[in-house]
């Protein structure tokens, strides 16, 4: 049995519990002698440039020797960024990632004519090449591309707004550098009469606390901070959407949310349903914040006791590899093949980096490349269940990657933001469905369904709830109207009275929360949480309820990676997701864990 305790040198950590990287390259000799080979290739960029519209064959011999150009860079990079993030103080490390970035950039610059000199095919002539054996495996690719054939400009055009994108980089690095660099955030003395400095790291942390007087005055303080800067965190959102809204148009969208949506081809119809489906169903949110209410004892709930933990003192051990045995219980469902990989992936296998280390990034991830292993970067707690449950979510992130890998061919085998989150979901979901059907006591029991609860509350409703605010101010602005502070505020107050209802008591700095959500400086983001985790519950229903069917289907859909477009992957695997039923079913869960929580309560 392992016992590492607190953060040690990676040297003293077993080699069984690192990940094992000699898939990729021997060692670092390896991988430098085959970076100066590929940084050769980028000349040889130039031996296609012009010749792309001369025949089928002569467009294949370009997209090969992009594709494969493009493949060992993967390959590189993986390497490459998982040394650096085992000690981010080894300066050698550091600077083979920098390397391999900088490569990274100059085959993106030698790169660029080929979208272009494709795009400037005519239609008569670039169908005439789909149809040549020559192009075959090319075709999705091609027909994925053209595409954008009507938002595709001119190459002046095309090259003043890639130019003009740095620029437009501006108020999102204004607001990170406001946000992180600038903001003070001050700090408030607790029930011991220690001083607490608030932090964006600790303030949720601080918001969990039990000293309801420490969360409530950190919350006035951190919003405090908000208000003293309201008119320019406005000022630097407003920038963001009206450059978001200069780009779209330049490119002959009808909106910036067109835009977004185009991009993975998802129909308007599927961000709207969402909301609807949220709308309707905000009634067992507010049960679940009168049963909060309740069990606090609070006259009065107000949006600093949404975190605190309704149970006191909860004790949590369970080592790595118990962790991992229970896991795969929980999976148990999806197979034998699946467990039977899973496991050997995160025990003898070595895809895991399991522990902290001095230096080591902190968080966790799933990467890899198509020529490797999935890895996962852990800093695994025993004590922290949070950490298994970041096992199984980081194992469905990488069993999705190992089955698309296995089964697709390189150009084919990413899958898109839209469905990432879906097979890792899944997993956390079948995790807490196998606990709560253990012999676990009654605080165990609560705890775990405060943490289900919790967590639909916190990516479908909140989600949900950032994605109708981003489709309100950016349709005013569209319509010409002006974004103000009031603007901003007054939208964000009303979603706060709809979400949270009458059960929860909104202080008045609440509001000010829309300017310090970094996720709406990426425009049209945030909905892909809250579909993602309705698609997993789905899913996961449809999986547990049927049979084999409905098993092969899920699988099939792992396997699929970038095959098809989102929504085809998850209407094969049984999800239509154009429709409000996933977004339905999964609150029908979260219904279902608040009636569980409140009978469990009853006496309370």
């Amino acid at each position: 049995m392992e016992a590492i305790v607190g953060p040690i040198t990676r040297e003293a950590i077993p080699e069984e519990s690192t990940w094992d990287l000699s898939g990729l390259y021997v060692g670092d000799a390896d991988w430098q002698a085959e970076m100066k080979v590929l940084e050769a290739e980028v000349a040889r960029y130039e031996d296609y440039r012009g010749t792309l519209a001369n025949s089928a064959a002569s467009l294949a011999a370009c997209l090969k020797f992009d594709m494969e150009v493009s493949r060992r860079l993967d390959r590189l990079y993986t390497y490459a960024h998982l040394k650096n993030d085992e000690d981010k103080t080894v300066t050698f490390h550091q600077g083979n990632y920098e390397r391999i970035t900088r490569l990274a950039t100059r085959l993106s610059q030698a790169s660029s004519f080929i979208r272009s000199e494709v795009m400037a095919i005519d239609e008569e002539r670039m169908q005439l090449f789909l149809d040549d054996e020559a192009l075959e495996f090319f075709r999705l690719y091609l027909e994925r591309m053209l595409r954008y054939r009507d938002h595709t400009l001119s190459a002046p055009e095309e090259a003043l707004l890639a130019a003009a994108s740095e620029v437009g980089r501006a108020a999102r690095e204004g607001f990170e550098m406001l946000d992180n660099a600038d903001l003070k955030l001050g700090s408030v003395t607790d029930s011991g009469g220690r001083r607490v400095d608030i932090t964006h790291g600790n303030f949720q942390s601080l918001m969990q606390s039990y000293d309801r007087d420490l969360r409530r005055g950190v919350f006035e303080r951190f919003y405090s901070a908000y208000s003293d800067h309201r008119y320019t965190y406005a000022s630097l959102l407003a920038s963001s959407i009206k450059k978001d809204i200069f780009f779209a148009r330049s490119k002959k969208h009808d909106s910036v949310r067109g835009q977004a949506l185009f991009v993975e081809n998802i129909p308007a119809q599927v961000y709207d349903n969402l909301i609807e489906a949220v709308h309707a169903n905000l009634a067992p949110l507010y049960r679940y914040f009168g049963l909060r209410k309740r069990l606090l004892g609070y006259d009065a709930l107000h949006a600093y006791d949404l975190s605190v933990p309704l149970v006191q003192d909860f004790h949590w051990s369970m080592e790595y590899p118990q962790a991992v045995d229970r896991i795969l219980q929980a999976l148990s469902p999806l197979g034998g093949e699946y467990t039977d990989t899973l496991k050997q992936g995160l025990l003898e296998g070595r895809w895991v980096d399991r522990y902290e280390s001095k230096g080591k990034r902190s968080g966790a991830y799933s990467s890899g490349c198509y020529d490797s292993n999935p890895f996962i970067l852990m800093n695994y707690k025993d004590d922290n269940i949070n950490s298994v449950y970041t096992l199984a979510h980081e194992a469905g992130h990488s069993m999705h990657s190992h089955y698309s890998r296995s089964t697709q061919p390189y150009l084919y085998a990413d899958y898109t933001i839209f469905v990432a989150e879906v097979a890792s979901t899944f997993n956390e979901a079948l995790l807490t469905r196998s606990l709560l059907a253990g012999d676990i006591d009654r605080e165990t029991r609560i705890y775990l369904l405060c943490r289900e609860i919790d967590n639909f509350r916190g990516t479908l409703y909140r989600q949900t709830q950032f994605a109708e605010f981003e489709h309100l101010v950016y349709r005013v602005a569209e319509e010409g109207a002006p974004l103000t502070v009031d603007t901003f505020m007054e939208t964000y107050q009303a979603l706060l009275e709809r979400y949270f209802g009458d059960g929860v008591t909104l202080d008045e700095d609440l509001s000010l929360e829309c300017f310090r959500i970094p996720h709406f400086y990426f425009s049209f983001y945030v909905y892909k949480y809250a579909t993602g985790i309705s698609a997993a519950y789905a899913l996961a229903e449809r999986v547990l309820g049927g049979g084999a069917g409905e098993l092969a289907d899920y699988l099939h859909f792992l396997k699929s990676g970038g095959s098809k477009y989102p929504l085809d992957l998850l209407n094969g695997a049984g999800v239509d997701m154009t429709s409000p039923e996933p977004v339905a079913t999964a609150l029908t869960r979260f219904s279902e864990l608040v009636d569980q929580l409140e009978a469990l309560t009853a006496g309370a």
